[in-house]
């Protein structure tokens, strides 16, 4: 069994990054996105509304006012399950605090042979891989240090965002067809 930590305990990192931040989201959907108001709404019809003054999109705007990036690429289904389109919903808050958001279908996903599991890369060298549990909680992170973990997630990182398609533009082509 790897050893887990609380997220908690790598929080330091998406302020102490010096040039880029990357996350693959495999995930259908995520307990704690469900639990939130904004899901409960978004299930009811209601449009999420960007939140520019959340500590996260603070955080992305000053890391890119010095020249770092946030990046990730989510995993979807098709079609998107509620989880995966509520994400999408939400993202245009994130990238207009300066991240880039990306979609791959699940189908691409398996023929690049991606990891089956949530993770952030830090620097193309900190990897952090997140631990989930069947109800999509996460139980914990597990900090990876060895090389070839690193490297085999820089790979993923590079294979995916290349394909990998502007969420805008996936959104608008979810939300015409339902």
């Amino acid at each position: 069994m790897p050893n887990l930590i609380p997220f908690s305990e790598i929080a330091h990192l998406f302020e102490d990054f010096e040039h880029t931040a990357f996350r693959l989201e495999t995930r259908r959907g995520y307990a704690s996105d469900r639990h939130g108001p904004r899901f409960q709404a978004f299930m009811r019809g209601i449009d999420p509304q960007p939140e520019p003054d959340h500590p996260w999109n603070v955080n992305v705007r000053a890391k890119a006012e010095h020249g770092a990036r946030f990046s990730r690429v989510r995993i979807v289904d098709e079609p998107p399950t509620d989880g995966q389109r509520f994400l999408m919903a939400t993202a245009a808050g994130n990238v207009a605090a300066g991240e880039d958001i990306r979609v791959l279908s699940r189908a691409q996903a398996e023929r690049l042979e991606l990891p089956d599991y949530d993770l952030w890369l830090f620097d193309s060298r900190t990897l952090v891989r997140m631990h989930i549990d069947e109800t999509d909680t996460t139980i914990g992170v597990e900090l990876v240090e060895d090389s070839t973990d690193v490297l085999a997630a820089c790979r993923a990182r590079d294979a995916a965002m290349p394909l990998a398609l502007p969420t805008a533009e996936v959104w608008a082509q979810v939300r015409s067809s339902v």
